[in-house]
């Protein structure tokens, strides 16, 4: 979660950074950053509501980021993901109604349209105004979309019934360096550095999505908090630049100097066979326009990622896990899985 207290026109702010950091986060980096620009950093477990004392009782700007994510946590741990997050999303409404607060963001994600494509048949690219859907409410995988829609829903109600600006963010495959090791990207360098993979599986090499690079996504963030006319408003943040994870994959097997061969594999289940954001309102209302072309910004993160994996440094949380292709009652009812 981040909290920023708005000081002068020229976006000089006093920062205040909130989070339970998951090992290895809190680097040199991170503090030398944090020293350079004078961050408060508050660590702790916000679902527990006595940590939200720890904060002011006055900020400019809430920026409320905070949730579990991953395929596999949402697998293996959907209660946990149902806990946390719908914990983080009261105790800070709470928070936030009992303090003085001028506008919140709340950060939501593409997950949210699960099933609008593959069972609705929505058009790609998709617009905000498509329906959030899943398709099988049991299913594990759905777990975190289920706690966006929840979070969406409470804070834009919240907003209205007690006066505070909110707006909402969907989040559409944000990319980069130092984005943990529970996606895409870091899975596949850790299977082209560690595994010795040949055939190198593409799992679900025909399915698309747009990537979007973490700083043209910060700075659309900051676009819709600080744009008056934005209370009230859902913003996708992501890159209208749809490709294959088969052309994502083989394109990092480039930069990793990869010169195997490639098979197709079965993903993730519930994974939607396409996905990409209509971004014309954000354009059109705010002025975003994602500048870093997803071949760019891959270059800077699979160098990140492979200076990690040669540097010998431990995965502290995340790494790659082969899909589990089960259906939910397949996971309910066999213990062996």
């Amino acid at each position: 979660m981040g909290i920023a207290r708005f000081i002068g026109e020229n976006r000089d702010y006093d920062i205040t950074i909130a989070d339970i950091f998951s090992p290895g986060q809190k680097d040199s980096d991170f503090n030398q950053v944090a020293a350079d620009y004078t961050i408060k950093v508050i660590e702790g477990d916000f679902s527990d509501p006595g940590m939200f004392f720890k904060l002011d009782s006055s900020y400019d700007y809430v920026y409320m980021l905070a949730s579990v994510v991953g395929v596999n946590r949402c697998i293996e741990e959907p209660h946990e993901v149902i806990r946390i997050n719908t914990a983080l999303i009261l105790n800070s409404l709470k928070w936030i109604i009992e303090n003085n607060i001028g506008k919140v963001l709340f950060s939501s994600s593409s997950e949210c349209y699960a099933a609008s494509t593959d069972t609705f048949n929505y058009p790609v690219p998709t617009r905000e105004e498509v329906p959030l859907t899943i398709s099988e409410i049991a299913h594990p995988r759905f777990t975190y979309a289920v706690t966006k829609m929840l979070g969406e829903s409470a804070f834009l109600t919240y907003g209205k019934q007690y006066k505070i600006p909110v707006t909402i963010v969907r989040y559409q495959n944000i990319f980069g360096p130092r984005m943990g090791f529970k996606h895409v990207l870091p899975h596949l360098v850790e299977r082209f550095y560690k595994n010795n993979e040949n055939p190198f599986k593409i799992y679900g090499s025909e399915q698309t999505r747009a990537f979007c690079y973490i700083t043209d996504a910060s700075e659309g963030t900051v676009l819709a908090m600080e744009n008056k006319n934005s209370d009230q408003e859902i913003y996708h943040m992501g890159s209208p630049a749809e490709i294959t994870i088969e052309e994502l994959t083989k394109k990092v097997g480039i930069l990793m100097g990869y010169k195997g061969g490639y098979v197709a594999a079965p993903t993730y289940p519930g994974s939607v066979s396409r996905r990409c954001p209509d971004i014309t309102k954000s354009k059109e209302q705010l002025g975003y326009l994602p500048k870093v072309p997803w071949k760019e910004g891959l270059k800077e993160t699979i160098s990140w990622y492979k200076d990690f994996f040669e540097s010998g440094k431990p995965i502290q949380s995340g790494g790659f896990e082969p899909p589990k292709n089960l259906s939910y009652k397949q996971k309910l009812f066999n213990n062996d899985t």
